[in-house]
């Protein structure tokens, strides 16, 4: 089930707002954590087990972290314990046929592939469940001693299956004691229904432009319309994941949790340094927190600071998918961020700010491109495309249509990715009331229609 379909809005969310609000608050969280099973049961009721191993196991080691009887080292133990479980899970559903094709193909053994489907949000409660284990070891969250929040915490829906990754330090006092007022459900209605829009007006329709580009064959593009096939995935993807991360950000906030922000206007970065702190931060965040910190982050001297990034960014990439488009990906932008790090912050300071915006912009794109192609074939085609490297005119008649077509939809694209505006202090709420009102009614018909409705981060 997906937060941007009919079954969603007005079955599944009304049946649980309105279980939940008529329910007593020692109850309330068994409203949500139930509710939350038949969400994730709604598409692959087999893998709820997966999930439910990863709650107990985390649950059971952070009881004996709790342990003040525990030594140093004993601890520790749990701690690794725990993190080999979580791995191994992740590792086995999302990375063992990727181990076993290229194992065949390096020493020409025929192991059989598991063929087993990926559960869908494995990538991102295995990192928040990781998160409670090391917050508590850390000292900086107490251990849960109620399974039943604990699971609420690892299961709830709104971030379930993408995030934003929550680490339990954040939510820990949420869990027990969560307000909801007339105030805050508003705005967690207006949320919801910017990240609806987002994801269903924006989204969905440049992802059309970007499916017909790529299907295309990729080594007889002409370079305008590469170019503007990788410009339309850049904004389907932002406005895609951007808007569900506002979803779910907005459903916490109807429930009375509070979630970090996920994306912070990132296509307006002046350098990749910049975009990184703006794009999927709960990612980003969790990296630093639990990998690159440890690690010794910058605080061993600048070689051990850059292979400390390098580290991270492999981590990154592979975090996103089993494939080597995705370990080019991560090594691209760390080899990026490197060098931002060694001395190309430093030149970007010198040069006027639309010079950085169009350095960040163009370095982005390049990235995405890695990103889109699992095929390195077809990734290498169209960034020969890009470059004019595969002896096509710049533009054809195609080129010139798509961009017609899809100027006006890329125009407010491009609005909608700027800072945006702050409200006048007199702005009607009565004009903001009709203004959402018509984003949800328009999101709502194009839906009842809609052949074309992905989500790309499901398969991460």
């Amino acid at each position: 089930m997906v937060f941007s379909s009919l079954l969603f809005l007005f079955l599944f969310l009304p049946a649980v707002l309105l279980l939940y609000f008529v329910s007593p608050w020692r109850i309330k969280n068994l409203v949500l954590f139930a509710t939350s099973l038949v969400f994730y049961a709604w598409g692959e009721p087999v893998y709820i087990a997966i999930m439910l191993l990863s709650t107990v196991t985390d649950f059971s080691f952070g009881l004996l972290l709790s342990n003040p009887k525990r030594s140093s080292a004993q601890r520790k133990w749990i701690v690794v314990a725990s993190i080999i479980v979580n791995l191994s899970l992740l590792g086995y559903f999302k990375y063992a046929d990727f181990l076993i094709q290229n194992v065949n193909s390096l020493i020409g053994t025929q192991i059989p592939l598991t063929e087993l489907a990926l559960p869908i949000g494995i990538s991102f409660y295995t990192f928040q469940s990781m998160s409670y284990i090391i917050d508590v070891y850390r000292g900086t969250a107490k251990a849960q001693r109620n399974w039943l929040d604990f699971g609420t915490f690892v299961a709830l829906f709104p971030q379930l299956v993408a995030g934003p990754i929550v680490q339990y330090s954040t939510i820990a006092e949420q869990l027990r004691h969560r307000t909801v007022n007339a105030p805050l459900f508003a705005e967690g209605v207006r949320r919801f229904i910017i990240g609806l829009a987002k994801k269903v007006l924006l989204a969905n329709n440049i992802g059309l432009m970007w499916n017909t580009i790529s299907s295309s064959g990729t080594d007889s593009l002409p370079a305008l319309t590469a170019w503007l096939g990788i410009i339309a995935f850049a904004f389907q993807i932002y406005f895609d994941f951007s808007g569900y991360s506002d979803m779910a950000i907005g459903l916490g906030m109807m429930f009375g949790f509070r979630f970090n922000e996920n994306f912070n206007r990132p296509y307006t970065a002046q350098s990749i340094t910049d975009f990184w702190r703006r794009w999927h931060i709960s990612l980003s965040t969790w990296f630093r927190d639990y990998l690159y910190i440890p690690l010794g982050g910058n605080r061993k001297g600048p070689w051990k600071q850059l292979r400390n990034i390098m580290i991270v960014w492999l981590l990154t990439g592979i975090w996103h998918g089993a494939s080597w488009n995705f370990l080019l990906w991560g090594l691209y932008f760390g080899v990026v961020l490197v060098l931002e790090k060694w001395f190309a912050l430093k030149l970007l300071l010198r040069v006027p700010a639309w010079v950085r915006h169009v350095y960040a912009l163009l370095l982005i794109l390049i990235g995405w491109v890695f990103f889109a192609f699992e095929d390195l074939s077809d990734m290498g085609a169209y960034f020969g495309a890009m470059f004019g490297m595969n002896h096509q005119p710049v533009w054809n008649n195609e080129s010139l249509y798509l961009l017609y077509t899809n100027a006006i939809l890329l125009v407010l694209l491009t609005i909608a990715s700027l800072p945006k505006r702050r409200e006048k202090p007199g702005s009607s709420p009565v004009i903001q009331l009709g203004w959402h009102a018509m984003l949800f009614f328009m999101s709502v018909a194009y839906l009842v229609d809609a052949t074309f409705n992905p989500f790309l981060y499901f398969r991460f």
